[in-house]
């Protein structure tokens, strides 16, 4: 039977803390969190199963999943204070979410720790009617109350410097305000860092001789009430592009021009049109050059910005959209940016928003220091037919397929096996399960199972102890009494033999 996801539901739920009552008695009967099994690390007692870096909705997800497997001896940091988690209430800046309202997203296939659940409880079944999309900082907010309702523990305000090995284990190093030791062990670390997890913003280099305060990375920290009255530049048309422009022209900045290499506005999301469980379950699974030839198509085409983030832009009269128009050199004229283009012609502005995105790049990552040029890349594995080449993508780890990266050069690092790229670093090679709403809690349900398998191979010594050393009765003994055989039972059974 289908149901249809704007059909009013006769909920008994009327308000939050009514759901919360209904969450808790789901995972009571879900029998939710599993008993701690995992053996504890003789050697060193203070030795954490895994640590989670990332608070977000991936974090979140992750160390939820870790708890329902059984894996309780975990610790989640995040560098943020808490609330401010992830990208939503700071360089994101669209009006609503891209994602349809009515995806399960971290969910974990519990319909009370739905968004939807959520919001009917807040606004009841007819404005869940009346919803298009999600808010942003409203998905905030409902990450916010599924991180309190689940009691997960994340510690805020402490960033993990460096992640290095230190005999079988993982020694993490840390810092911030919320920081209660300097370092701390952990047999598994799980990087669920998100966008730009796996790399950094990508800063393209003409910008190299500009001063700082002329331009910005869509990602940074921009204050827009600055651009009254000025002259705006912003590189790109995706939808970090488009929502930034948005942002200067309500601001009031006097005019706002997108420079955009392509001849024609991006406009078809490829990958949606895809999606599916099959897709999610067969992509991993898929050949090398089969999985590259999809991620290939999709980061040539482009994810065009969300019709209304670009409406949002488009409205305003002193919006403008450059197309077929690359930008070749930037220079500082006086206090004017001198921007010249493929087009021969030179445009000046005030000041330059660059919506370029986020490349991955794990020699970017500063906990990796000193091993990251050890981590096996796609570009090591894959050569690409001709008219196929994709730098960017080459640089994606190439991991094995339980999230953990491989080595380049097999016996140099082997401890790479302890390190899980639950971010969108993934996508190469286990497909979008692990940074999108859509794929989240097959993701984090499938990165949970691969640690617990893990963590158990490693400790089965002491696991096959525990079985040897239980003696636990069912039966009593009491419950039965033996019976001789039958008179002439014994003499039938010869003859038959």
């Amino acid at each position: 039977m289908a149901y249809d996801v704007q059909k009013p539901l006769q909920s008994t739920v009327n308000s939050l803390a009514e759901l919360e009552l209904r969450v808790r008695d789901d995972l009571a009967c879900l029998c939710y969190p599993a008993a701690n099994w995992v053996a504890p690390t003789v050697s060193e007692p203070q030795v954490h199963d895994v640590v989670v870096i990332g608070g977000g909705m991936c974090g979140l997800v992750a160390g939820f999943a870790l708890r329902v497997a059984g894996i309780a001896n975990i610790r989640i940091f995040d560098r943020n204070r808490a609330g401010m988690e992830g990208p939503w209430i700071t360089y994101a800046r669209m009006e609503t979410l891209r994602s349809p309202k009515q995806l399960t997203g971290p969910a974990y296939g519990m319909a009370s720790l739905t968004f939807r659940a959520y919001f009917t409880a807040r606004f009841g079944n007819d404005s869940w009617v009346a919803l298009d999309k999600i808010p942003r900082p409203m998905w905030m907010e409902y990450l916010c109350w599924y991180r309190k309702v689940l009691d997960l523990p994340v510690e805020n305000s402490v960033e993990v410097k460096t992640i290095e090995p230190e005999g079988e284990l993982m020694r993490l190093t840390l810092c911030g305000d919320g920081a209660r030791e300097s370092s701390v062990l952990a047999r598994k670390v799980v990087m669920a860092t998100g966008r730009d997890g796996l790399g950094r913003p990508s800063i393209p280099g003409f910008v190299n001789d500009l001063p700082r305060k002329y331009w910005a990375h869509s990602s940074h920290d921009i204050d827009f009430e600055a651009l009254r009255g000025k002259r705006i530049v912003v590189v790109g048309v995706g939808a970090s592009a488009v929502d930034n422009a948005a942002e200067a022209l309500e601001a009031g900045a006097a005019e706002v021009r997108h420079l955009i290499r392509r001849k024609e506005m991006p406009r078809i999301n490829k990958l949606m049109g895809i999606g599916s469980f099959g897709f999610t379950a067969a992509f991993p699974k898929l050949s090398d050059a089969r999985r590259w030839q999809i991620m290939n198509y999709s980061l040539r085409t482009q994810t065009p910005a969300p019709r209304g983030s670009t409406m949002r832009v488009s409205r305003h009269p002193n919006a403008y959209f450059h197309f077929d128009t690359a930008v070749e050199k930037v220079k500082l004229d006086h206090d004017e940016i001198l921007i010249e283009t493929s087009q021969g012609e030179a445009l000046r502005a005030d000041f330059m928003i660059l919506g370029t995105g986020f490349g991955v790049d794990p020699l970017a990552r500063k906990e990796l220091d000193g091993y990251a040029d050890k981590i096996l890349l796609w570009h090591d594995r894959f050569t690409p037919p001709p008219g196929e080449e994709n730098a960017d993508l080459g640089k994606f780890p190439y991991l094995a397929n339980d999230f953990t990266f491989l080595e380049r050069e097999p016996g140099q690092a082997p401890w790479l096996a302890n390190i899980y790229s639950f971010n969108s670093g993934a996508a190469a090679s286990l497909g979008k399960v692990s940074g999108d709403i859509p794929g989240i809690s097959e993701g984090a349900a499938w990165l949970s199972r691969e640690i617990a398998a893990k963590l158990y191979a490693e400790s089965f010594e002491q696991h096959w102890q525990r079985l040897l050393a239980y003696d636990t009765p069912e039966l009593r003994g009491d419950e039965w009494t033996a019976s001789p055989l039958p008179d002439g039972a014994q003499t039938i059974a010869l003859k038959q033999a």
